[in-house]
């Protein structure tokens, strides 16, 4: 880590965080070292997150720093990947004073701790915009083990974790626009659990796999476009947690409710393919591979167009 004025915050805030990793180097050289580890390859990904895109801007810094870690075990995650180390950038704000700097320090340090994961360099700026952090995260996958999105087959199962919808509707409570009386679904938004509970399930069954983040019909795609099949899902199928299952009962058009819990993202679940019948504890069924390029989408019998399926970077 480096930049003119910010040695002291790297002292004091981030060093702590790498947990002794020898090869961190304690964050006082330029470069960090990943030592091999026999019969496994490593795997590596990067997500970034901008304030008033992924997060609101008078979030808590110490849960902004969590999400940004978590959103990227989430992808090590849908790889079936054990992770062990990160790397961070963050750009702060001119007015992002030494008290928000410390809880992003401390919210970032508890969730490390907690996944057994060390800091292992990285860099911090400032910037005129908003709040920008960037975290790359590496993981462990025995060798040739790694779970692509590429890899089903016409007649697999598609199959999702856990409960889709929460996270659309957590940012709709988050601004106040949805009520929320325990702050349950803000709380699926601001704080998302990787599902890396999973990996023995999803290496043992899966055969493609990807995470929830830009909505389900989006990323079941990206599944179905790499792998070379088209997919039939049906909504009726998906799961859902009691306070969406509420919402979705005040809505006028079930179906266009049902659509927005599916196409929403930031739900952090896993959605994956797996042989016919093969449904491990943990997920839910929600269609299957077909013949040809088409993603259909259906509720109670009928056939309806999800549009882009979900959230779009560009």
């Amino acid at each position: 880590m480096s930049g003119a004025g910010e040695f002291d915050d790297i002292a004091r805030l981030f060093r702590p965080l790498t947990g002794g990793a020898a090869g961190a180097f304690d964050l006082l050289d330029d470069a960090a070292v990943i030592a091999s580890r026999p019969g496994f390859d490593l795997v590596v990904t990067k997500d970034a997150v901008v304030a008033g895109t992924h997060f609101l801007h008078d979030d808590d810094p110490a849960l902004v720093a969590r999400k940004l870690l978590r959103v990227n075990l989430s992808d090590l995650a849908a790889k079936a990947a054990e992770p062990f180390a990160a790397f961070l950038a963050v750009a702060w704000p001119v007015d992002f004073g030494p008290d928000r700097r410390a809880a992003f320090a401390a919210g970032l340090g508890e969730d490390l701790k907690a996944f057994g994961v060390a800091l292992m360099g990285g860099d911090t700026v400032s910037t005129p915009g908003p709040l920008t952090a960037s975290l790359t995260a590496l993981g462990w996958v025995p060798a040739g083990g790694m779970l692509r999105r590429s890899g089903a087959q016409i007649g697999d199962q598609l199959l999702v974790s856990g409960t889709i919808g929460d996270g659309v509707l957590g940012l709709a409570a988050a601004r106040g626009e949805l009520a929320d009386p325990d702050g349950w679904l803000a709380g699926r938004y601001r704080l998302p659990t990787p599902r890396l509970d999973l990996r023995e399930a999803l290496r043992t069954y899966a055969t493609a796999a990807a995470d929830v983040s830009d909505g389900l019909v989006a990323d079941a795609r990206h599944i179905a476009e790499a792998s070379g099949v088209g997919l039939s899902i049906d909504l009726d199928r998906l799961p859902l947690s009691a306070p969406a299952r509420g919402w979705l009962e005040a809505q006028a058009d079930r179906r266009a409710g049902l659509l927005r819990l599916a196409t929403g993202g930031d739900d952090y679940e896993i959605v994956c393919m797996a042989g016919a019948g093969e449904t491990p504890p943990g997920f839910t069924a929600i269609g299957h591979a077909v013949a040809g390029p088409e993603v259909r989408v259906h509720v109670s019998g009928w056939m309806i167009d999800p549009g882009k399926g979900g959230w779009r970077h560009h």
